[in-house]
C-alpha cells in the first residue's frame, strides 16, 4: 500500500505555490514537485537496510528555480536536441529559441521544467498537468499534458499524455539524475550498466544525430551485456556517454519494452527500466563540472550520476527516417515508463 501525502514547499515569485508530494511505500519513498513535475528524490534500501536518496536535486525550492541542468525534471515539450531549432510542419517553418550552442534543448529558455503543474491525488499517486499556450516557446498548437506518477511496491511508474490544437512535436521524458551509492557519491564508475539496444545513434559535434542509425557490435556502444561504466568510459573518445540507444525502429508496434539495467555491487541497489518509448538516452553527466551545489551542501562534479532519459529519438522532426514525433488534433501522445529499484 502506499501513502500519498502533500506540503507546501515554497513560493516562486510572479508564479505561485510550490507543493511536495511524497509516496511513500514500504521499501521506496519518492518526493515530486509542483514545479517542473520534478521528481525531487528517491529513496531505496541497499543491501544493508539503510535508506539512501538516489536522485541529484537541491535541499530548496530557489535551487530548482535557478537550476540549469533539469535535475529531476520533466523536460519538453520536446526533450533532447532540435538542430538549429528549426523544424517544418504542413509546409510551415517553425524557429525555437537556442539555448545549447546553435540548437534548441529539451523545450527552450523556459521549458515544461519551468512550470508549475497543476496536481491531484490518484490512487497510490500524484496526476500533475500543464497547458503550455499556442506558441509556446515557438512551437506551434495549445497542448495539454500531464504525467501520472504512481508508486507500487519497487516500482515508479511514469505515464505521460498530451493533446494539441494543432499539429506540433511531442517528446516528453524525465531527466533524473541517478547514482545508486547515493546522490552524494563521488562518480558512478564503479556502477554496472546494461542497455537492451542493438544499435544507437551517432552525433556531431553539436550532438544532433548524424541520420545514421549504427550497429553496436565490436562498439563501446554495445552494452547489451553487464559493463562497469568507468572501464567503458575510457574506450570512447569523448567526454562520456550522451547518446540515444535505439529501443525500436521506425514502423515497430506500440509495446512496452526491458530497457536498462543498472546495478552498484557494493551497496547491492539495483535499478530496472522498461518503456514504451522508441529510445533511451544514455547521459553520464559530462557536463556536471562542481559549480552546482546540491543537496547536503554536494558539489555534482563530471561523471557523478547517469541519467536514462526514456524518449523518442532526438531531432526525428528532421529526420524524415526516425520515429515519427508529431502529434495531430485528435489525437493522444500517451508512453509510459517503469522505474524499479530492488536490490542484490
Amino acid at each position: 500500500m502506499t501513502e500519498v501525502s502533500q506540503q507546501p514547499w515554497g513560493e516562486v515569485p510572479g508564479q505561485g505555490s510550490v507543493d511536495l508530494w511524497i509516496l511513500r511505500a514500504p521499501k521506496v519513498k519518492v518526493e515530486v514537485l509542483t514545479l517542473g513535475a520534478i521528481i525531487r528524490s528517491v529513496c531505496s534500501k541497499g543491501r544493508d537496510g539503510r535508506l539512501e536518496d538516489l536522485v541529484l536535486g537541491y535541499d530548496h525550492l530557489e535551487g530548482y528555480v535557478s537550476d540549469q541542468r533539469y535535475l529531476g525534471a520533466v523536460v519538453g515539450r520536446v526533450a533532447n536536441r532540435i538542430a538549429r531549432g528549426r523544424f517544418a510542419v504542413d509546409g510551415t517553418e517553425y524557429q525555437l529559441d537556442i539555448n545549447n550552442g546553435p540548437n534548441a534543448l529539451h523545450g527552450g529558455l523556459r521549458g515544461f521544467n519551468k512550470a508549475i503543474w497543476v496536481a491531484e491525488a490518484v490512487e497510490g499517486g500524484v496526476c500533475l498537468s500543464h497547458t503550455s499556450p499556442d506558441g509556446d516557446q515557438g512551437y506551434p498548437g495549445e497542448v495539454h499534458v500531464s504525467v501520472t506518477y504512481t508508486l507500487q511496491g519497487e516500482t515508479l511508474t511514469l505515464k505521460y499524455q498530451a493533446q494539441s490544437t494543432k499539429t506540433t512535436p511531442i517528446n516528453l521524458s524525465n531527466h533524473s539524475y541517478f547514482n545508486l551509492g547515493g546522490q552524494g557519491a563521488a562518480d558512478i564508475y564503479d556502477h554496472e550498466v546494461s542497455i537492451g539496444a542493438q544499435s544507437y545513434l551517432p552525433v556531431d559535434d553539436t550532438s544532433i544525430p548524424t541520420g545514421e542509425v549504427r550497429a553496436v557490435d565490436g562498439t563501446p556502444f554495445d552494452l547489451r551485456s553487464p559493463v562497469l561504466i568507468g572501464p567503458q568510459l575510457k574506450k570512447i573518445p569523448l567526454p562520456g556517454f550522451d547518446h540515444n540507444f535505439c529501443l525500436a525502429l521506425p514502423g515497430d508496434p506500440w509495446a512496452e519494452r526491458h530497457t536498462a539495467r543498472v546495478c552498484h555491487p557494493t551497496s547491492g541497489r539495483v535499478l530496472e527500466v522498461s518503456t514504451s518509448q522508441p529510445g533511451v538516452q544514455f547521459y553520464t553527466a559530462n557536463f556536471l563540472d562542481g559549480s552546482v551545489t546540491g543537496k547536503g551542501g554536494v558539489k555534482y562534479k563530471k561523471h557523478c550520476s547517469f541519467c536514462l532519459e526514456t524518449q523518442n529519438w532526438p531531432d526525428a522532426v528532421n529526420q524524415a527516417l526516425f520515429p515519427d514525433s508529431l502529434l495531430h488534433p485528435g489525437e493522444e501522445y500517451q508512453h509510459i515508463t517503469h522505474f524499479t529499484f530492488t536490490t542484490v
